[in-house]
This record gives C-alpha cells, structure tokens and sequence, in this order.
C-alpha cells in the first residue's frame, strides 16, 4: 500500500507524535454519534484512559467532575476556521452512582452538534483517533482528531497504529512507546488462550505458526463439546474463539519481539524496519482468521466440505468467494436452478468493503456477508439491501445494530439452517457425500 496516497494522515502523526502525548483510538459506536438516540452525549472514554489524561478528573467526592479543553478535528478543518478561536470540549465523569445514581462513566462532551464529524451518525463504526498533549503556553490540554475519511485511511491506521477490534470496545491509550506497550505487557484477551513463554511449542519461537496453526490450536483450546448442555452456539462459539486466537498471536509476538525491542535498535531506519513488518505480521494473521474459523464451524454444524460447501473455489473467472453452497460443482451446472445455490463472503470490518461483495458468484442474487462489524447505519444497509446483501451477524451482536434494521439481520445460526434446509433440493441434482 503506497503510503503517499496517505501522506496528510502521516503527516498529521508525524507532527504530533511527542513524548509527551497520549494517543486514544476507537471506532466511534452509535452511542457516540447518537445515531441510536440515546441522549447520552459525547463521546464514550474509558475512565482509566481518560483519567491519565486529565488525573483532575478522579475525585469521586464531586458530583461529576469536569474539565475544559481546546480542540481541533484536523481531518475535517476548515479554511474559514483556521484563524478563529478553537473550539473547546468537555471532558466529564458522571458519577452519580457513588450519590444513588446509576452512572459511572466518563465522556467528551460539547462537540458542537450534529455539524461535527463526531457526531454524524453516518460515521458510526468510523476510526477516529485522538491525540491529547499540553498547550506549550500553559498547563492545559489541548487534543488534535482524526476522524477517518475512508477505508484506506481505516486501514492504514490499523497498520502502523494498530488493530482495532470491532466486536469489543477499543479502549488503550496508546503513546508513543507503542510496540514497546503493546508487546511488553500482556494484552487483555481471552483467560484460556494468554500462553506463557514456557507453554509456546519450541518451533513458534523460531517461526511464526501460519493462520490454520493457530485456529486449530484455539479450537484445542475451547472445544466443541459432545454434550448438548455444555455446548455453544455457533455464534458465540465464533467469537470466543476469534479472540482466543488473537490472544494466542499476541503472546507468541510478545515472546519472540520483546528481546529485540530490550536490546534496543542501532538507528531509526532498523526500528522503522522492525515496526513495519510488525504491524505487516498482525494484519496478515487477521486477514484470513475469520473466514478459516467460520469453516470449522461449519464442519462442525454437520455440512460436509466438499458436499454441502466448498471454501475458496472459483466462481466465475477470476472470481472466489469465500464460501459457495453447496459446491464448485454444482455451481457450474446450469441444471441447479440458481435459488437453491448460496454464496457467504467474510469480512471483520465491512462498512466500506461490503461493495466488494457485489461482483462475486454472478449466478446467485442473494449473496450473504458475515461480519463482526457493529458500526452500520440504517442507510448503509439499506444500500446492501437494495443489491441483495443479507448480513449474517454473531447473534450477541445484534443488540448493537439500529434497532430498526435488527429483525432483518440474520445470525450465523439462521444462516446455517438455511444450509441445512436447502440439503433436500441439492439431492435431486446429484448424491451427496457422507463423508
């Protein structure tokens, strides 16, 4: 990815990263934009990270402690604006909860309105990463904001910034010491799936395990249980296990790069090099580890690969969806009518990457996309309903979706059934395999 195509976010990095600046990233929810018309405004903070910013702000004997700040949403600035006052926020937390209330959280507030990139509901599930550092003529904090205006700044800042997670709230306050904090300490993830540096096979020391080695390992980790009781849904047996493996891939980096990181680096070229392929390495495992993880699953629901579906076949010339149902076979004979045949993209963030789906498998209208993105507006999925993308959901999930679009969002269970109940068609065509 050509970094010039970039080169007004990096630029904006590059001029605020300082010792002395603490760095937020987050993909703003629906709370935040108030698309889901909450009335709690501002913009959600965790109370830890918050509080290193503004320690002022921890006195839990005062009714909601606040603080004023100037800011300035670089990304979206104004010509007009460049020479008027800034405008100033809030940083508030309200902590009735300690006076019989029930709040205990802190937000930004006083972000000038729904004119405020923060506050478009349009930009809900939108990167935004925010930079708090000290006013160089006073002890006030001042804080710059970029709010992502595309995928490919999305994506560059999950690059060199670092992955954010969006089936849970990104809430790590990042400096400038960033792959020493990400690695020198062991991230919060999944209790079973942290390894210990004893517990690592010997071979992912010297070489990083590939996507399907360590999507076996998390399944070893949480299995499927024989027993019915003691089983779990599909849905949240998917996203346990998508963190389990995220978990698993931070350990080993944190065996394998942290003695580098001590040792220190000879000049600023090695560092770059060393942080380049890093954040490379993270955002290659993440790449393929939803889509291997919905095959297990699938196998394990009784479909039958090579049968009841196939995974990365072609479809149409130059064209492999993720998954097609029931086979390649199939697909390619013109006897199946094309509503007993299914397709299922996967993608762990799809606000914008979701068009890419249009194109694949020409024979299906119906194409269905799994994600573990929350941040949809109303409107983005109307522009998938209206060219026949059903979205497939975890189904814990769900509740953070617009309310008005939740009925119409299948769950991974749904979708399976569906499967299971177009077997009976497929049988007319041709034997399946039992095996």
């Amino acid at each position: 990815m050509s970094e010039n195509k970039f080169k007004a976010l990096i630029d904006w990095c590059e001029r605020h990263t300082d010792s002395e600046s603490d760095w937020y990233v987050k993909r703003l929810s629906d709370n935040d934009t108030q698309k889901n018309r909450t009335h709690q405004a501002g913009v959600h903070i965790s109370k830890a990270s918050l509080f290193q910013v503004f320690p002022e702000l921890n006195q839990p004997e005062l009714n909601n402690p606040d603080i004023w700040f100037d800011y300035f949403i670089d990304s979206h600035i104004k010509s007009d604006t460049l020479r008027q006052k800034p405008p100033r926020a809030r940083a508030v937390w309200y902590n009735n909860k300690f006076r019989g209330g029930t709040r205990n959280e802190c937000r930004i507030t006083n972000w000038g309105g729904r004119d405020s990139p923060l506050l478009n509901p349009d930009n809900s599930g939108t990167i935004c990463v925010f930079i708090f550092l000290p006013n160089i003529e006073s002890t006030a904090i001042e804080c710059h904001i970029w709010v992502c205006r595309n995928q490919k700044e999305e994506t560059w800042v999950e690059e060199h910034i670092g992955l954010t997670d969006t089936s849970r709230k990104m809430t790590s306050i990042l400096k400038r010491e960033i792959i020493q904090e990400h690695i020198g300490t062991p991230r919060k993830g999944h209790p079973k799936c942290w390894l210990k540096q004893e517990e690592i096979p010997p071979g992912w020391l010297d070489a990083y395990p590939s996507g399907a080695v360590m999507m076996r390992k998390s399944v070893e980790l949480l299995p499927h249980q024989n027993k019915p009781s003691q089983r779990l849904k599909p849905s949240q047996r998917l996203l346990e296990r998508t963190l389990c493996e995220e978990t698993l891939f931070y350990s080993i980096e944190r065996a394998v790069e942290l003695p580098s990181i001590i040792k220190g680096f000879n000049n600023m070229k090695d560092f770059e090099e060393f942080a380049k392929s890093l954040f490379q390495r993270r955002r290659a495992r993440a790449g393929r580890s939803l889509e291997l993880h919905v095959r297990e699953i699938l196998a394990e629901e009784g479909l039958i690969e090579g049968s009841d579906f196939e995974y990365q076949k072609k479809s149409d010339e130059g064209k492999r969806p993720d998954f097609i149902f029931p086979s390649e076979r199939a697909y390619r004979n013109q006897a199946v009518p094309d509503k007993y045949l299914r397709m299922l993209a996967t993608k762990t963030t799809c606000k914008d990457r979701w068009r890419q789906v249009i194109n694949e498998a020409d024979r299906i209208r119906n194409k269905h996309l799994l994600t573990l993105q929350t941040g949809i507006t109303v409107n983005q999925f109307l522009e998938m309903s209206c060219v026949d993308i059903h979205l497939v959901v975890p189904k814990p999930l769900i509740k953070h979706y617009p309310k008005d679009i939740q009925a119409q969002l299948l769950t991974i269970e749904d979708f399976i059934q569906e499967i299971m109940d177009l077997r009976q068609h497929w049988s007319k065509y041709y034997p399946r395999s039992t095996t």
